[in-house]
């Protein structure tokens, strides 16, 4: 396994799996990607879940200081906050120059819930970083992850690589993965708490949602991220959104979830998902929403789009 970085068209960025099995073909993939570009002495960024981590700074050795090893588990929590907090922060950082980039995003262990997330982000990288000079490396484990899964990676990588070598995906179909995670969202629970909102009535709904969020044992940043959240959906549906939203507010095993709906219609798939110019006054309300909460799911159409924002109870 090789992973060869270098663009196979006119585009400059490569965007390639890695699809392992244990430990050992894990670290010969990204080894030999990450390898190459230390060679190059160019900027590398590492990004895996904590069960990788300590495996990739031991394989690292002393080359630790010359790569940014991060966390995905925390940094990329949210699959939405990845490319504009992860990716594009690190290779943004590097303009001029050719940025490498190990990202693992989709791990065993991702919720049903969050797997759609995943598969989103691993199909709109293509086209938040066509024409970049970048490098990607993105490793699935073929072993824990699910038929669907493995089917979806290579809908979302123009090349592939494991044992076997390197080839391109006569699969690859990016559009299609960004379509079928547009998909209508669970109906909320019948226990879920609701309430219409306008211009008016903004204020009460986030004072309501807060204070729901205390009740159900959210504190401190939590707390804060949660009015954040809510308040930048709301201020979005109501200015862009048809002048309304309906909220909707519950707790499930796991998370605390709200869900703005409005009759608004998002056309650009990469909303939320760019980074913004910190004197742009507008269009920072996803972004910001992405940066604080646990998992974001959206579903829009020519009918309404519903927002459903994430919060996670098991850590209190």
């Amino acid at each position: 396994m090789t992973a060869a970085a270098g663009p196979a068209t006119g585009d400059p960025f490569r965007h390639t799996a890695l699809q392992y099995s244990g430990d050992d073909e894990y670290l010969t993939g990204t080894m030999a990607f990450i390898e190459q570009a230390l060679v190059l002495d160019a900027p590398v960024a590492i990004a895996v879940p904590v069960e990788r981590f300590d495996l990739m700074r031991k394989a690292l050795g002393g080359d630790v200081d010359r790569v940014r090893l991060l966390n995905m588990s925390e940094v990329g929590a949210n699959p939405g906050r990845i490319i504009p907090g992860v990716l594009r922060a690190f290779t943004d950082a590097y303009a001029g120059r050719r940025a490498w980039v190990v990202g693992e995003s989709t791990w065993p262990g991702r919720t049903d819930d969050e797997y759609p997330a995943c598969a989103q982000h691993e199909a709109l990288i293509n086209y938040a970083f066509a024409g970049r000079d970048v490098a990607m490396l993105c490793p699935h484990d073929v072993a824990g992850l699910g038929t669907r899964a493995l089917a979806d990676l290579r809908a979302t990588h123009p090349h592939l690589t494991d044992r076997a070598g390197d080839r391109a995906s006569d699969e690859f179909d990016p559009g299609r993965i960004v379509s079928e995670c547009n998909a209508p969202l669970e109906p909320p629970p019948k226990r879920a708490i609701a309430r219409e909102v306008d211009a008016a009535t903004i204020d009460n709904a986030r004072w309501f949602a807060v204070a729901f969020g205390r009740r159900a044992g959210l504190s401190g940043i939590q707390l804060i991220d949660l009015e954040i959240a809510v308040t930048e959906l709301l201020i979005n549906s109501v200015l862009h959104g048809g002048g309304t939203a309906a909220m909707r507010i519950w707790t499930d095993d796991r998370d605390l979830v709200c869900a703005v709906t409005d009759a608004g219609h998002i056309t650009d798939p990469l909303a939320g998902r760019r980074p913004v110019d910190a004197a742009q006054p507008f269009g920072r309300g996803l972004l910001l929403v992405n940066s604080v909460v646990d998992l974001l799911r959206t579903h829009t159409s020519a009918l309404g789009t519903e927002t459903r924002l994430h919060l996670s109870l098991l850590d209190l």
